[in-house]
């Protein structure tokens, strides 16, 4: 499985984006999937996670009611959708999935990674 994650880019506090995760390789439709990030100097962290079929969704606590996932098995793809956008939101955003029905907080769950797409807040 190949994992292409796009749609970062600079924006204001109080701006939004939603990144995109598109698989290739092999259908990801029963996998769960997740998204995590990491700040220049800081760890690898749980950012947001959907089971197989949407039906259930992981968010960590500091984003909650401000980033939304998603996902559209039809075309493979996961979204994050990140609202009210923050400086500290800054960071490289990272999609990945794990041959599994629901998704994980835990990093060391996954199989499989995305290369990052850059998300930059300017206050």
């Amino acid at each position: 499985v190949q994992l292409q994650a796009s749609g970062g880019g600079s924006v204001q506090a109080g701006g939004s984006l939603r990144l995109s995760c598109a698989a290739s390789g092999r259908a990801v439709s029963s996998y769960g999937m997740g998204w995590f990030r990491q700040a220049l100097g800081k760890e690898h962290v749980f950012v947001a996670g959907i089971n197989w079929s949407g039906t259930s969704t992981l968010i960590e606590d500091s984003v909650k009611g401000q980033f939304t996932i998603s996902r559209d098995n039809a075309k493979n793809t996961v979204y994050l959708q990140m609202n009210s956008l923050k400086p500290e939101d800054t960071a490289v955003y990272y999609c990945a999935t794990r041959q599994g029905y629901s998704s994980s907080t835990n990093s060391r769950a996954y199989d499989y990674w995305g290369q990052g797409t850059q998300v930059t807040v300017s206050s």
